[in-house]
């Protein structure tokens, strides 16, 4: 692979730097509280600089929710990584998902502002995109070793994967989001346990 030249490196620098001050805002306020102004004064670039990597403030959360649903990802895979046990893989990878439905980037861009800025339709394709090679390779891994019934991987790795959303949703919206982290976590075990060989 080539080297990339100090005009792509420096381009990339910057696109970098919006996202992360994308990132940064509107985690702390969301996305109708941060105005694009705010947003070039965080990465320290231009006005130019923004609607050259982006088309508008919606391009840019476009790329900030892929950033925050590839890092929980990321996040969640090194932390299951060492796991031999099928079982205690699903089940150490529902909890540290659950255990991130509450951080403020998580929280606000994933799981408030995305589905409303994005659309339904467009959040839940990142949703797939991420998510479910993990939800299919988990699965998989549990049914071929014995540890869940056979069941057609396909269908129950969505089912599950929207179990997971919606427990984050309400983790999410919850007045109380500690207690509703730890039913909601009851509650899908029992899902997972009731699926076991």
């Amino acid at each position: 692979m080539d080297a990339a030249s100090p005009r792509e490196e420096r381009a990339r620098a910057t696109r970098d730097a919006l996202v992360d001050a994308g990132l940064d805002l509107f985690a702390e306020r969301g996305y109708a509280g941060v105005g694009t102004e705010e947003i070039v004064a965080r990465a320290k670039v231009t006005r130019g600089a923004l609607y050259h990597h982006f088309e508008d403030k919606r391009d840019l959360f476009r790329a900030v929710h892929e950033r925050v649903e590839e890092d929980l990802v990321e996040r969640i895979a090194s932390q299951i990584g060492g796991i031999e046990d099928p079982w205690e893989l699903m089940v150490a990878g529902t909890r540290s998902f659950l255990d991130a439905c509450d951080e403020p980037a998580i929280k606000q861009i994933a799981l408030t502002d995305a589905p409303s800025v994005l659309g339904w339709k467009e959040w839940r394709e990142v949703d797939l995109r991420y998510g479910l090679g993990l939800m299919r390779a988990s699965l998989g891994g549990a049914i071929e070793a014995g540890a869940l019934r056979r069941l057609p991987i396909e269908p129950l790795s969505h089912l599950l994967l929207a179990s997971l959303a919606e427990a984050a949703l309400m983790i999410a919206n919850a007045d109380d989001p500690k207690a509703t982290r730890e039913e909601v976590e009851a509650s899908l075990i029992e899902v997972l346990e009731g699926l076991r060989a």
